[in-house]
């Protein structure tokens, strides 16, 4: 089934204005509306959270807007550049989320994610990823998820907050509350069906189609039938320039998984050797299957370093044939790399005294397109005190930053994914627990060591400006080695709330 996201990005036009005067966060700068002509009207045509925040709307005149806040910046519309700079940043999604990705003006995305979101370990991190590099780059973002395009675009709009992910199968469901608005249709008539007592998508849903039609035209059940998957509505992605693709045209379609398998592996020959011609390697596939039906079937695969091997790039794609639906059959494939990075020709090392270098790439591509690239990662060490802030995740084969592990202290081989509350019993501020209790079971202590003083990151945190922690290695009388720590030094309130914690497990 298919999957579609729509992004929506309800200040984009201001968001854009501030993006090229260098503003990238909300600030105490002046409210921001674009202004624009309709007939000899000059009327507000967008505005930014802070304009809106003081009672300003789209469509109002602009005489009447610079009365009601006479702080205002104001901005020509341009509606062209805004779509050019929308279709530039879908661009940017094309290369980091998924092979299917369009601008939807004037102030959204739609990006066809079947078979992406297994890159991203799963789809709700997918949104939050994407969502999150958006929001860092000062753009206000919304996204929904759902099995169409016109159910994704409502629920985006009219339900996310600030994601919304739609169970397959339960778009009717999720549009029923819906206001009419949500369906994409022409404002008169949505006027028209509230004069009538319609109010939600879910009461037109229950009406028959025929007076409907016959009142306010074919476009209401257009929508409706798109908005519920009953209806094709393809996604056309945008194809930046000078992008490396190969194509294969057929007279006949196909279908069977052996003949697309063996297309594959002949698109993937020509690509590599255009790859080659230019001295580049692969870092992402993206095979586009356009059905008779006018449907695209996407598959993305991702490569831990450039590669442009035919026998790995083939396997690889041909591991996600069965993603691959084609329907009543398959009359254009399309290859691609939306990513593309140098790879100069390497001598194979073949001296009897040169060390073999093994080559985890292989491996590393087989489980990151299986389970997921987010699942497949090193970790290494990051330079500060507090525990949980000392470690990050790092691409599989990134290139070693030479910082090492502290060894002056001894740390858990196992440490939580958050420190654990716990029940103890000490004698004075700085000596170990007596016993603790952790989920439900009371250990009695037989060694300990310790205090190891902790201070909050001042620079970092205000909170953590007298911050500490005091940490004890306790073993059991079972043998088994913890890690525990006291918030606070034991006599300054100031300093912790004195709780006890259990923040890892040796051994």
């Amino acid at each position: 089934m298919a999957r579609v996201i729509s992004v929506y990005l309800p200040h984009w036009p201001t968001d854009r204005r501030r993006r090229q005067a260098g503003c990238t966060a909300p600030s105490a700068e002046l409210p921001l509306i674009i202004v624009g002509r309709v007939g000899n009207r000059r009327l507000v045509t967008a505005a930014d959270s802070a304009a809106l925040a003081l009672g300003l709307q789209i469509g109002m005149p602009v005489s009447k807007a610079q009365a009601l806040v006479p702080d205002l910046q104001v901005e020509a519309a341009d509606p062209g550049a805004d779509t050019a700079s929308l279709e530039r940043l879908a661009l940017w999604v094309l290369e980091r989320v998924s092979p299917m990705v369009a601008a939807d003006p004037p102030d959204g995305l739609v990006i066809d994610s079947t078979g992406a979101d297994h890159l991203h370990g799963g789809e709700a991190e997918m949104l939050d990823g994407l969502l999150g590099r958006l929001m860092l780059s000062g753009l206000d973002a919304r996204a929904a998820i759902s099995d169409s395009w016109g159910a994704a675009h409502a629920l985006a709009r009219f339900a996310a907050d600030p994601i919304y992910l739609a169970d397959p199968g339960a778009a009717k469901t999720a549009l029923a509350p819906l206001p009419l608005e949500a369906l994409r249709l022409p404002p008169a008539v949505a006027v028209g069906l509230r004069d009538l007592g319609f109010v939600s998508i879910g009461d037109l849903l229950v009406q028959p189609r025929a007076p409907l039609t016959r009142r306010f035209g074919p476009e209401l059940g257009r929508r409706l039938d798109q908005a519920l998957g009953d209806m094709a509505e393809p996604i056309v992605p945008l194809r930046p320039d000078g992008l490396i693709e190969v194509r294969r045209a057929f007279a006949e379609p196909i279908a069977a998984a052996e003949t697309i398998a063996r297309y594959i592996g002949k698109l993937v020959g020509q690509l590599c050797a255009v790859l080659e011609e230019r001295g580049l390697g692969a870092r992402r596939l993206d095979l586009l299957c356009h059905r008779v039906d006018n449907r695209i079937e996407a598959v993305r695969v991702g490569l831990a370093v450039p590669q442009r091997d035919p026998k790995r790039l083939t396997r690889l794609l041909c591991d996600k044939i069965e993603t691959i639906a084609p329907g009543y059959g398959i009359e254009i494939m399309v290859l691609s790399t939306p990513v593309a990075e140098p790879l100069a020709p390497r001598q194979a090392g073949g001296g009897l005294l040169e060390p073999a270098v093994p080559d985890l790439s292989g491996l590393i591509d087989i489980l990151a397109n299986r389970v997921g690239a987010q699942a497949v990662y090193r970790i290494a060490p990051v330079a500060s005190d507090v525990p949980e802030r000392a470690v990050m995740r790092i691409p599989a084969l990134a290139t070693e930053t030479g910082a090492g592990w502290p060894h002056h202290w001894p740390r858990p081989a196992r440490l939580l994914p958050r420190p654990e509350p716990i029940e103890t019993m000490a004698l004075l501020p700085d000596q170990p627990p007596v016993w603790i209790a952790w989920r439900g079971i009371r250990r009695r202590v037989r060694r300990a060591d310790g205090p190891e003083r902790i201070f909050g990151e001042w620079w970092k945190r205000d909170a953590e400006m007298i911050a500490v922690r005091d940490y004890f290695r306790i073993e059991d009388e079972a043998g088994a080695r913890y890690w525990i720590f006291r918030a606070g030094d034991g006599e300054d309130a100031g300093t912790g709330s004195h709780r006890w914690f259990l923040h890892g497990i040796f051994g």
